[in-house]
Parts: C-alpha cells; sequence; structure tokens
C-alpha cells in the first residue's frame, strides 16, 4: 500500500514569479513546436526525462521483426516508441492490419507503414481492444510493445479468447531527478513516470497534475491528493489542449 506523499515545500526558487509566466514541468521530452506554442499562452515548459527509453535491439528481436514482415497478421501498437523501433527493421510495408492508439502513435503508423494499413484507432487500448474485438473474425494479434506495457489490451483479448503474442519493442527505466524549482503545473504521459517523479519528490498541494489517461491518473493519486487534469486522448497537443483550458478557466474565475 502506497501513503500519501504531498507536503507542503519551502519554494526554494520562485520560478513562475521571475518569468512572469505559469511554470510547468513536463516529465518527458517535447516537440519544440508544442514548447513554442506554450510561451504563445504565456506558459513557460521545462522539460526533464523521468523516463529513458532504448529500442530493442538483440538479433534475436531484430530476425523476429523480419520474419513477421513477411506475414499477413494483425499488429497492435499503443506506443510510438514501439513503432519507431519495429519501423528501423522492416524495409518494406508488410501486409499487416494494424490497430494503434490515436495521437503520435497513429502519426508514426502512418509515416512508416501508410495509413491504408490501419484498420481502427482509438484513443486508450480499452477501447482498442474492444475494436479488435467487434472485427469477430481476429483469432491472433501481434503485440509490438515496451517491457513496462499495462495489461489492459492484452488481458482483454485473452478473456475474449484472442491470442496475444508480445514481442518486447523497447525498454524503458526510471531515471528520477531531484526537482528544486518551483512550478504551478506538472505534466505525465504514463504510470512509470509517475513513480519515477514521485520516487524523489514531494509536491505543494497546490500544484496541478496534468496526466494522460486514466490509468496515470489513478497511479498519481496514489502519491497525493492534488487536482489531477486528464486528457482521455493521448498526445502532446491534447495534454498541451487541457493546460490551456484549465489555467483560462483559473483567469477568468
Amino acid at each position: 500500500m502506497r501513503y500519501w506523499q504531498t507536503v507542503e515545500i519551502k519554494l526554494l526558487k520562485p520560478f513562475a514569479m521571475q518569468q512572469n509566466k505559469i511554470a510547468i514541468l513536463c516529465t518527458r521530452n517535447l516537440d519544440q513546436q508544442i514548447i513554442k506554442k506554450a510561451e504563445e499562452h504565456n506558459i513557460h515548459i521545462t522539460t526533464l526525462p523521468f523516463i529513458e527509453i532504448k529500442p530493442a535491439a538483440s538479433s534475436s528481436f531484430i530476425n523476429q521483426v523480419s520474419q513477421l514482415s513477411l506475414q499477413k497478421i494483425n499488429v497492435a501498437f499503443t506506443s510510438v516508441n514501439a513503432v519507431e523501433s519495429v519501423a528501423q527493421h522492416v524495409d518494406e510495408n508488410p501486409e499487416w492490419k494494424i490497430f494503434c492508439i490515436g495521437g503520435v502513435t497513429k502519426d508514426a503508423v502512418c509515416k512508416h507503414f501508410g495509413e491504408a494499413s490501419i484498420v481502427a484507432s482509438a484513443r486508450n487500448a480499452s477501447i482498442l481492444s474492444r475494436k479488435i474485438i467487434e472485427q469477430k473474425n481476429i483469432r491472433e494479434v501481434i503485440f509490438f510493445c515496451g517491457d513496462q506495457r499495462l495489461d489492459d489490451l492484452p488481458e482483454t483479448l485473452r478473456i475474449n479468447n484472442i491470442r496475444v503474442q508480445e514481442v518486447i519493442a523497447y525498454h524503458a527505466s526510471q531515471t528520477p531527478h531531484e526537482v528544486q524549482e518551483d512550478y504551478n503545473g506538472i505534466m505525465f504521459f504514463s504510470p512509470s513516470a509517475v513513480h519515477s517523479f514521485f520516487s524523489v519528490n514531494t509536491i505543494r498541494t497546490n500544484v496541478v497534475l496534468f496526466s494522460i489517461g486514466k490509468t496515470t491518473t489513478a497511479t498519481i493519486q496514489t502519491y497525493c491528493v492534488n487536482k489531477v487534469i486528464t486528457s482521455e486522448w493521448p498526445g502532446q497537443e491534447n495534454l498541451l489542449e487541457k493546460i490551456f483550458e484549465y489555467y483560462k478557466q483559473e483567469s477568468s474565475a
């Protein structure tokens, strides 16, 4: 069991006041265009990755992907990291029927495998698994995932008598950092990043947390009682829009 770890801490650096902007910490890297767009809305985002991603590079993985690329199979992606890792070892567009999460994951699938390869996409793994089940004629799915993948998709498919072959396409490791600056809000994209952050940090009760997905939000709530704003759709821009909406409402309140 986890215990509440939210405490009042001394403001070491009144960062937001010095900059006269809303100060946000993002626990992963962001596209520069996202950071620039935030600045235009008087929001300064500092990025500090709390997770390190390493694509799978073993000969067994490369050979497995090469063999699968020659087969007509149903494939599932719930992470852009998995797409990028697999794409490195596929020379031509395979005859895959792909099911994927929306946002940057879908964008990566379109880039590497073509939009026509996508049978269905969804905002989260639970909905994606239901769309796979709705196809009726699917008996097996190749799930390219990370070594810390969530259970939602594979468990739901297996309960519905669909075999799932998991292929680990990347490895994620925690990279905790002690945060000294004072921020108005913090962005989280995965439960792993939440665990990594709170392993060495505590936060003030008025810090607003911005989260991708219900699972990430649920993980945050095991560590603190702070307000959490959740984006149901994946992707940097979707979470940024949630930040814009929140602070717009705050300023007009």
